[in-house]
């Protein structure tokens, strides 16, 4: 856990405060204001309103981890944060989810009407695969793969196929394969995909039996880190404070949502999350000391109060 790592946490601290800032700086590059400009704004609300920015931390600390320079994923990590934040919008929506508060704010469509939060979201996650597609610091080869994990991790065999499976089962009583297929999907895939994107950049030149064995390990880590996170949202949504959580707390169970705790219990819950947590760190042993900033991130994705 985090308190095992106690005397590296400052230093992490500071290094993902540096990552936050460097992704802030590409999103911000790469959604100026332009015509039309209530669209441009409604993008910039989604995609610049803080939030905790895991899937970039994941894509960085994996570069770190490999000995990869950060400018190497910068078009990885805005990209997949911003096809994250098409999501979000899409989700609080009326027909979705129908929230009206995310990260503290008001949710899109709260603050610029729904039809053009719609529109905010399509242009998010188009505007993300145009930005892999410009990077100028990897080869075709890679922009290509990256391209196809981004797309296979949100479509319909992953967030897209989880959020559907997750409407289907507001009213059912899946069970637990069932309910972490639907999580797998849902909120997995685009945790696995920055990882795995970071190692395709490390990889690029290479083909060898030790490099696909790491992305395999890579991929391992990521997909229990990310069935984790999920479980652990679904603690937090009843533990955790409104003023805390930045969205409203308790919305889980007032929707009748499929969730662990609600399940299988609450107690429950937090020992499978624990249990994956350790799964996780089992598949970074191949790389030593050199993937304490992916220890430290499947640590916080556990302890965290938002």
């Amino acid at each position: 856990m985090r308190s095992e790592l106690k005397g590296l946490t400052v230093s992490f601290d500071s290094q993902l405060a540096n990552y936050r800032q460097r992704v802030n700086a590409t999103l911000e590059q790469n959604l100026s204001v332009d015509e039309p400009e209530n669209l441009h704004l409604a993008m910039r609300h989604a995609a610049l309103n803080g939030g905790k920015r895991l899937r970039p931390l994941l894509a960085y600390a994996t570069a770190e981890t490999l000995g990869v320079e950060p400018e190497r994923v910068d078009a990885a990590a805005c990209a997949v944060e911003m096809v994250h934040a098409y999501s979000l919008v899409h989700d609080d929506l009326p027909a979705m989810d129908d929230d009206d508060l995310r990260r503290g704010q008001p949710t899109t469509h709260i603050a610029f009407g729904e039809a053009q939060a719609i529109l905010a979201g399509d242009a998010l996650q188009t505007r993300a695969f145009e930005v892999l597609a410009n990077d100028p610091h990897n080869s075709a080869e890679a922009k290509l793969k990256m391209i196809q994990e981004l797309a296979m991790a949100a479509g319909a065999m992953g967030m897209c196929g989880g959020q559907a499976l997750d409407l289907s089962f507001e009213q059912q009583q899946p069970n637990q394969t069932e309910l972490e297929a639907m999580f797998r999907g849902k909120t997995g895939r685009m945790i696995t995909a920055p990882v795995v994107m970071a190692a395709i950049s490390a990889t690029e030149s290479r083909a060898s039996a030790t490099d696909i064995s790491a992305i395999a390990s890579l991929r391992k880590f990521a997909d229990c880190a990310g069935l984790a996170f999920q479980i652990h949202d679904d603690v937090l949504d009843i533990e955790a404070e409104t003023s805390t959580l930045g969205k409203p707390q308790g919305s889980d169970v007032e929707q009748n949502k499929a969730t662990w705790p609600a399940l299988f219990g609450l107690q429950a819950a937090k020992t499978r999350s624990q249990q994956l947590y350790g799964e996780a760190l089992t598949a970074l042993e191949p790389f030593g000391t050199a993937a304490e900033p992916l220890r430290w991130l499947a640590s916080y994705i556990i302890e965290r109060d938002h």
